[in-house]
């Protein structure tokens, strides 16, 4: 009887692990509703810079001339948005590691 509980228990956590959601991560491989094949303009020092791909917007923000308050635009939004009002954006934020000091 303790082993059929086990296995039960193994089957329903393969199960959840399967169908969890990890925030960022599945929004940006979602083919062509995901971050990956859009494009992205931003205004940075009063200058509009793009089109920007995910790489580019990564590696701005790690340089921190994309912020919270950077206003970006793409073709499927309705006008400029800060940065923080993106949720693709504030992923790519979230998932972006603190500088390294040794």
């Amino acid at each position: 009887m303790g082993m059929a509980i086990a296995q039960q228990m193994v089957g329903s956590m393969n199960n959840a692990f399967q169908n969890m959601s990890t925030p960022g991560v599945d929004t940006m491989h979602q083919g062509n509703a995901g971050i990956n094949d859009q494009f992205y303009y931003a205004m940075i020092k009063d200058k509009k810079v793009g089109p920007l791909s995910l790489k580019d917007l990564c590696d701005l923000i790690n340089k921190k001339e994309i912020v919270s308050e950077t206003y970006l635009w793409n073709p499927l939004l309705t006008g400029w948005k800060m940065a923080e009002q993106i949720p693709e954006i504030v992923r790519l934020v979230a998932m972006t590691p603190p500088p390294f000091n040794k």
